[in-house]
C-alpha cells in the first residue's frame, strides 16, 4: 500500500520532509482512514491496559500513540493553508467532522481519564523528573478541559458541538477566501495607479491575467485595508479598495459569515457552559498565562483610552497636513505617509529599492539569526516543497550539525489564505527521534519572472517576525511531542516573535541587507536613525485598530449561553462592543472586523486575540534586556535560545522568563514603546 498511497509511511527524505512531489490529493482521506486506525488501536491497549496505571504505560504510552496521524494531519493542512485548491478544501471539508469526532473519542475515553487521574493523584510519589511531571499535570489539565468528567448525556452533546463547530469553522475559511477572490479590486485605467511603484503595478498586472482580465487586479490582504494605500494618490481608488477589504463574509450571498459566526459563538458558549465555565472566554483564558478574561479586559481598558485619545491627535495632524478635511479610514495610510514625510523625512514607500526580498531573507533575517544563535542556512534546491514558490533550506548548527528544515512561502495566490504565519510539518522530540520541519508563508506581491521582488516596509516587519516563530519551532528541544516546538500557551507564543522583530533596524543587520538595488548603496544612516526614532510614530492608530480586533475577540466570546442564543445583528454588536471600550473613531476600524477575522472564527486564537499585545509586554521587556546585554551578542542569543525558546512547552513559559530575565516582566517598556505613558 506504501507504494501507492506515500503518505502510508514515514518520508525518507531528509528530516522526513513528506515527498510533496509524490502526494496527490486522493492520497490524504485513505491515509487519514489508516491513521485514524492505527491511532485508536493504540489508543485502546493504553485504555484496556489491565496492570495499574504507571507513567510509561499510561502517559509515554500516550504520547508514542498517533505517530501517523500526527504526520500526515501536518501533511495536509499545511497545503490546505498555502494551496488550497478545489479539490483539498472539498477533502478539508470531509475530513473536519472526522478528524473532530476521533479527537472526542480519545479525550473523553473515561477509562484513560481514570488512568491519568491516578496518577496524578499520585503525583507527589512517583518521583519524576520535572518535564515528566509537566506532561503529568497538563495532560490531566486538559482532558479535564476536554469533558472527560463529564456524564454520558454531556459527553454526548459534547461530540455533537465540537464536530458542528469543525464544519462551521471550515466553512468561514472557504467562504473568507472565496469573497476575498472575488472582492479583489479590478482597475482598467492605469492612471488610476499614480503612486505605486512598477513592481507592484507588474504584480497587479500578473494578477489581472492569471484571472483572464485586462488591467490591473488589486488582491487583498487578511486585515483590513491594504498596504497600497499608502501611496495610491486615487482617493476614489483608496475608497473602492477599503470598502471591498471591509465587506468581506458580510455583504449578503453564499460567502456571508454572519449566520456562520452566530452558530460558532452559540455553540463555544454552550460548551463552556458544559464544561462549568460562564463563558467561551472564562474557559479559554483560564488554561493561559493570563487566567482570566477580567485580567484580559483590565489590559485592554488600561491601554484603550491613551490609545484613542493619541489616534484623535494624530487624525487632526493627517487632516491638516494632507488638506484631506474629511479624512476617512481610506484616507489614513495615505495621509500618514504625508506627515511621514513632513516630520520624519521619511518616504516609506521611497524605501522599497532598499529591501531586496532575497537579500532581507539572507543578509538580514538569516544572518542575524547567524550573529545571536550561530546557525547558518543552505538552500536544498533537490528538495521539494508542496508548491513550485515555496524554498526549502537546510539549517545547521555552528558546529556543522544538522538542526532541521526551514521552507519559505513568500507569494500571495488565490489558493493560499490571507495573513502570514508559521507553522510546523515536523515538530523535534526526543521520544521520537524527530528534527524539525517548519515553515514561513507570507502573501507578498510576486512581480513576475525576471524581476525582483521588493518588500514594503510592513512585509519586512513581518518576515523578521514569522522568522521568530520559525526559530521557536527550530530550537524548542523536548523529550515529549506534547510540548515540542510552539506547543506554549497561546498568549505566549507570539512573544519570541515580537522580540525577533528588533534586528529589522538593529546595527549590525540593517546595513548589510538594506542596500539599494541598482547602486548597491546602504540605506543611508540617517534614515535608519529617524526609522528607529520613530517608534511611537501613529502608534495611536496601530494601538487603537489592534485593540479594537481584541476587544470585538473577547466581547463575542463573553457572551453567556442565552445572550448568544438571541437574534444578533452583527454590525449593531460591533458597534457597540467598541462603544463600550471607547474606540469608535471612523478612521480608525478593527484591524479584523467579524466576518473576516479568521484568527477567531477559523483559526486557533478565539478569546486569545488579546494574546499580541499579552506577549508584548515580555517582548518589550526582552528588548531592553537585549539592549543592556550587547544587543546583537552571540552569549545574549544562546541566553534566550537555551533559557527561553529551546525549552518549548516544558516549562511553564512565566518560570521560563523567569529563568531568563532574572524577574517578571514589567510593563513600562511597552507603555514607552507605544506613546502610552504620557
Amino acid at each position: 500500500m506504501a507504494s501507492v498511497n506515500p503518505l502510508l509511511s514515514p518520508s525518507a527524505l531528509p528530516y522526513a520532509l513528506p515527498d510533496y512531489a509524490a502526494i496527490e490529493p486522493e492520497h490524504y482521506l485513505p491515509a487519514f482512514d489508516e491513521a485514524f486506525r492505527q491511532h485508536r488501536a493504540e489508543v485502546e491497549r493504553v485504555a484496556s491496559e489491565t496492570a495499574p496505571p504507571t507513567f510509561e504505560n499510561t502517559l509515554v504510552a500516550l504520547e508514542r500513540a498517533g505517530e501517523m496521524l500526527d504526520r500526515v494531519s501536518r501533511t495536509f493542512f499545511t497545503v490546505s493553508s498555502a494551496d488550497a485548491t478545489p479539490a483539498i478544501q472539498a477533502i478539508e471539508e470531509e475530513l473536519a467532522p472526522l478528524l473532530s469526532a476521533h479527537g472526542d473519542a480519545i479525550r473523553l475515553d473515561e477509562r484513560l481519564y481514570a488512568r491519568v487521574s491516578a496518577l496524578h493523584e499520585a503525583r507527589d510519589t512517583l518521583d519524576l523528573d520535572a518535564e515528566s511531571l509537566r506532561l503529568l499535570t497538563r495532560t490531566f489539565r486538559e482532558l479535564t478541559l476536554a469533558g472527560a468528567g463529564l456524564s454520558p448525556d454531556d459527553k454526548r452533546r459534547l461530540v455533537e458541538i465540537n464536530t458542528r463547530l469543525s464544519t462551521l469553522t471550515t466553512t468561514f475559511e472557504k467562504h473568507l477566501l472565496s469573497d476575498t477572490n472575488e472582492l479583489a479590486v479590478h482597475v482598467s485605467d492605469e492612471r488610476e495607479l499614480e503612486g505605486i511603484a512598477a513592481g507592484e503595478r507588474s504584480a497587479a498586472a500578473r494578477a489581472a491575467e492569471q484571472r483572464g482580465l485586462d488591467g490591473w487586479l488589486i488582491t487583498l490582504p487578511l486585515f483590513t485595508g491594504h498596504p497600497w494605500l499608502a501611496s495610491l494618490a486615487d482617493r476614489p481608488l483608496r475608497e473602492r479598495i477599503m470598502n471591498a477589504s471591509r465587506g468581506r463574509g458580510g455583504r449578503g450571498g453564499d460567502n456571508d459569515n454572519s449566520a456562520t459566526v452566530r452558530e460558532i459563538v452559540r455553540l463555544r458558549a454552550e460548551r463552556a457552559a458544559l464544561l462549568g465555565f460562564p463563558t467561551h472566554a472564562a474557559a479559554v483564558t483560564a488554561d493561559q498565562t493570563a487566567g482570566s478574561p477580567e485580567a484580559v479586559a483590565a489590559l485592554l481598558h488600561r491601554l484603550a483610552e491613551p490609545a484613542s485619545r493619541n489616534a484623535a491627535a494624530e487624525k487632526a495632524e493627517r487632516a491638516q497636513v494632507s488638506g484631506i478635511t474629511d479624512l476617512a479610514a481610506h484616507d489614513w495610510a495615505y495621509a500618514t505617509e504625508q506627515v511621514r514625510a513632513t516630520q520624519l523625512d521619511i518616504d516609506t514607500a521611497g524605501l522599497r529599492p532598499w529591501f531586496e526580498a532575497e537579500r532581507v531573507l539572507r543578509d538580514g533575517v538569516f544572518a542575524a539569526a547567524t550573529a545571536l544563535y550561530g546557525i547558518t542556512f543552505t538552500e536544498r534546491h533537490d528538495l521539494v516543497a508542496y508548491h513550485p514558490d515555496a524554498r526549502v533550506f537546510e539549517v545547521f548548527e555552528e558546529d556543522g550539525t544538522g538542526l532541521g528544515l526551514y521552507i519559505l512561502d513568500l507569494y500571495t495566490r488565490d489558493t493560499k489564505r490571507g495573513g502570514a504565519w508559521m507553522n510546523s510539518i515536523v515538530t523535534p522530540s526526543e521520544l521520537r527521534r524527530s528534527a524539525p520541519v517548519v515553515v514561513n508563508n507570507l502573501n507578498v506581491s510576486d512581480p513576475g519572472e525576471g524581476q525582483r521582488t521588493l518588500l514594503t516596509l510592513d512585509e519586512v516587519t513581518t518576515l523578521f517576525h514569522e522568522f521568530g516563530h520559525a526559530l521557536h519551532g527550530l530550537f524548542a528541544r523536548t523529550r515529549y511531542p506534547h510540548f515540542a516546538g510552539t506547543a506554549v500557551f497561546r498568549d505566549f507564543v507570539e512573544f519570541p516573535s515580537q522580540v525577533n522583530e528588533m534586528w529589522m533596524l538593529a546595527a549590525g543587520v540593517v546595513e548589510n541587507y538594506a542596500r539599494h538595488i541598482d547602486t548597491d548603496e546602504p540605506l543611508p544612516s540617517d534614515v535608519i536613525e529617524r526609522l528607529n526614532a520613530s517608534g511611537t510614530f501613529d502608534q495611536g492608530f496601530a494601538t487603537s485598530e489592534y485593540l479594537a480586533a481584541a476587544w470585538l475577540d473577547l466581547a463575542w466570546h463573553s457572551l453567556s449561553v442565552a445572550d448568544a442564543s438571541a437574534e444578533i445583528d452583527v454590525v449593531e454588536f460591533e458597534r457597540r462592543a467598541l462603544e463600550d471600550i471607547g474606540l469608535t473613531e471612523p478612521a480608525v476600524p478593527p484591524r479584523y472586523s467579524t466576518t473576516y477575522f479568521a484568527h477567531i472564527f477559523s483559526g486557533g486564537y478565539s478569546a486569545g486575540y488579546y494574546s499580541y499585545i499579552w506577549s508584548e509586554v515580555l517582548d518589550a521587556d526582552t528588548v531592553e534586556w537585549f539592549g543592556e546585554n550587547g544587543g546583537l551578542d552571540r552569549a545574549a542569543g544562546e541566553r534566550f535560545r537555551r533559557r527561553l525558546l529551546g525549552v518549548g512547552g516544558a516549562k511553564d513559559p512565566l518560570e521560563a522568563y523567569r529563568d531568563f530575565r532574572g524577574r517578571d516582566a514589567e510593563i513600562e517598556p511597552l507603555l514607552r514603546r507605544r506613546g502610552l505613558d504620557a
